[in-house]
């Protein structure tokens, strides 16, 4: 399958919602979904290196990094890291960095853009929070599906039959 939004619009329109169409394709991996975990931090990844070092079977990290492209929220010691615990994907409302060896992993990853400068660990930020972005409000345990034809949220797990 290239393709899951279409099919999903298809069989749910009317339980899915739309992002708005903000973000860049990074990982090696262009299709993936699973539950929410949510994380809110400004120039500050303390809290994505928390969470990708715990298991992330059927789930996607959603990082609210409040647009700022000063600092890269994720790179790739942490996305290895992600694909060591069976993350699924990772969506940051800011910027990734080592692109490059990001596209090699078996990782979704979305976000705003690309910045080489890594942030402060202060230990700041809030782990499963409602955030919003894109036009979205995201809440840890409902739905997220990505693929190249963007991203969208149900309440509940969708299936195709």
């Amino acid at each position: 399958m290239l393709d899951l939004l279409p099919d999903l619009f298809d069989e749910y329109q009317q339980i899915l919602e739309l992002a708005q169409p903000l973000f860049n394709d990074y990982g090696g991996k262009t299709i993936f979904s699973g539950e929410i975990v949510t994380v809110s931090c400004f120039n500050d990844n303390s809290k994505v290196k928390e969470l990708v070092a715990t298991n992330g079977t059927d789930k996607v990290m959603v990082v609210d990094g409040k647009a700022s492209k000063s600092n890269a929220l994720l790179g790739d010691m942490l996305a290895e890291k992600a694909v060591e615990n069976g993350w699924q994907g990772i969506i940051i409302n800011g910027c990734i960095r080592d692109a490059g060896t990001i596209a090699t992993l078996a990782l979704g990853v979305k976000a705003l853009g690309c910045n080489p400068i890594k942030t402060e660990k202060l230990g700041v930020g809030d782990v499963n929070i409602d955030i919003a972005f894109a036009g979205l409000k995201f809440k840890a345990g409902h739905y997220i599906y990505a693929d190249k034809n963007g991203i969208a949220i149900s309440e509940k797990k969708l299936t195709l039959r």
